[in-house]
């Protein structure tokens, strides 16, 4: 397995490569007061390794792979510097005897990874990261003992990064217990068990760093950062409190050079732990779904919609099949309380709703318009292969706009009617029936930092629709009237996806 096996991880300031450890989580122990000393971590891991030790396992991941090769060339061990040379010199020579090249023959080529996991049921249930696994054609599991059975994969999930594995063994194993993430502080003490580049059985300590790290992974990231050594092959293991209860599985690691520099990353219990349940049930997850595209609420945002505190998840879209349009919600609203889960910003939004139970009929709270209402949605399930859910923008009757020679200028952009000629220029879908085109952008415009570019359309102002040229400059100039300091811009992009752009008035 390849120590960079997710190129999206490298969003931090350095790689986020996968991983594999086990951490033993510790309780912090506290200083005294009036202590000089620094805080001890615990005199011996000992016991706690023993306790642990035989419910982690080493993953062995074999990918079998077809190669073309012609038939009269010799044959050459996979990845010989000159086997590409070799095959073209005799099928070249072939040709040039008169004989026709010969048919291509298949040659099979196996790629093996090395990660870690740990046993959760005696019966012979085994927990890993997907990446460890994701395009393995055999898998087999080896335990402390040298015991090696092959596994079946009975479920696996990308965005939680986690595969359930079956083996048959002949007697019962030795399965660990899940724990209760959500009661780890930033500073309990944890312990890492696993296969690091190979080495099984290997044991690392160390701390809970933070909690709630967001590494733009997936859309459910919420993961404890820690200090104990993780490195390549510790893919899969568990995280372990002082209790000796799996409270994550270790997943990533930042890491420039590729081993570790105390800055590990493991998924939480509590958010693997239902992801687990549907696998073993269903061989599948199954997710609640609200249908709406939301970006998060800004200081900007928050003060063009009177919210006070930025706070809550900005709708920015609604499906036109899903539940949320159904209930009545709209471009614009926020949603603020999740069956009755504060939402404190939009990316606690998708977690929490993954979560909960398909078919259930939820509360939702949202703010419109200043007021707060209450919404109940029956939610739909989430698949797998769902595309972006993109805004519902009605079209117009005929596609025709006004006359693109009225220009205005505001807020460091130029605007133009929203006309055929236009729409054919930007190449504007017909499903964008009504606003105005953006036909500049100063480049050291606050409108510029915000991404805003040409042949985008702005179709409303402070959720008012704008209809013409003309409007822009008057909706914002009763903004300013009002006291207000910023106006809130409904942006649709060529493709007729929406977002909400706040900017600052002059």
């Amino acid at each position: 397995m390849g120590l960079f096996a997710k190129s999206r991880r490298a969003a931090m300031a350095g790689a986020v490569a996968c991983c594999a450890t086990l951490a033993i989580g510790v309780g912090a122990l506290p200083i005294l007061a009036g202590s000089s000393a620094f805080a001890r971590g615990p005199d011996s891991l000992a016991d706690l390794a023993d306790q642990v030790s035989d419910t982690v396992v080493n993953i062995s991941a074999t990918q079998t792979i077809d190669e073309k090769h012609a038939g009269a060339a010799p044959q050459l061990e996979p990845g010989t510097p000159f086997d590409d040379l070799f095959e073209e010199f005799f099928r070249r020579r072939q040709q040039q005897g008169g004989g026709e090249a010969p048919s291509p023959r298949q040659r099979e080529r196996k790629s093996n990874s090395l990660g870690s996991g740990f046993v959760i049921d005696p019966s012979g249930i085994v927990i890993t990261n997907n990446h460890v696994i994701a395009d393995a054609n055999e898998v087999t599991v080896i335990f402390t003992d040298g015991q090696k059975l092959k596994a079946e994969v009975l479920g696996k999930d990308a965005k939680v990064d986690v595969a359930v594995l079956k083996v048959k063994p002949d007697k019962p194993l030795k399965a660990a217990k899940f724990g209760d993430s959500d009661k780890m502080r930033v500073g309990d003490w944890v312990v890492a068990v696993g296969n690091p580049f190979g080495l099984g059985g290997t044991v690392t300590s160390g701390i809970i760093s933070a909690r709630n790290r967001n590494i733009d992974s997936g859309p459910y990231d919420n993961y404890f950062q820690t200090d104990a050594a993780i490195n390549k092959g510790n893919s899969g293991g568990p995280l372990f409190n002082m209790a000796g209860e799996v409270i994550g599985i270790n997943t990533a690691i930042l890491s420039p050079s590729g081993g570790s520099i105390g800055i590990g990353f493991a998924t939480p219990a509590a958010t693997v732990m239902p992801v687990i349940e549907q696998l073993q049930k269903f061989g599948e997850t199954r997710r609640g779904w609200l249908g709406v595209r939301i970006q998060n609420v800004d200081e900007t945002i928050a003060e063009s919609l009177n919210l006070g505190a930025a706070h809550g998840a900005l709708v920015a879209g609604t499906d036109d099949k899903g539940p949320a349009k159904a209930a009545g919600l709209q471009a614009g609203d926020v949603i603020v309380k999740f069956d009755g889960v504060e939402i404190k910003e939009s990316r606690d939004l998708p977690k929490i709703v993954a979560s909960a139970p398909v078919g259930k009929d939820v509360e939702v709270v949202i703010l419109r318009q200043g007021k707060e209402l209450v919404k109940t949605i029956k939610l739909g399930r989430l698949e797998d292969n769902e595309k972006p859910v993109k805004a519902a923008v009605k079209r117009g009757e005929s596609g025709k706009g006004p006359a693109a020679s009225a220009v205005e200028k505001a807020l460091g952009m130029e605007f133009s009617g929203l006309s055929d000629e236009l729409r054919q220029k930007f190449s504007i879908k017909s499903s964008i029936g009504s606003g105005v085109v953006v036909t500049a952008v100063d480049p050291d415009s606050g409108a510029a930092e915000k991404h805003i570019q040409v042949g985008d359309v702005i179709q409303e102002i402070n959720q008012e629709a704008v209809k013409d040229v003309s409007d822009v400059n008057k909706k914002l100039q009763t903004l300013k009237s009002g006291g207000k300091k910023s106006a809130l811009l409904l942006v649709a992009n060529a493709q007729g996806e929406v977002r909400f752009v706040a900017l600052a008035l002059p």
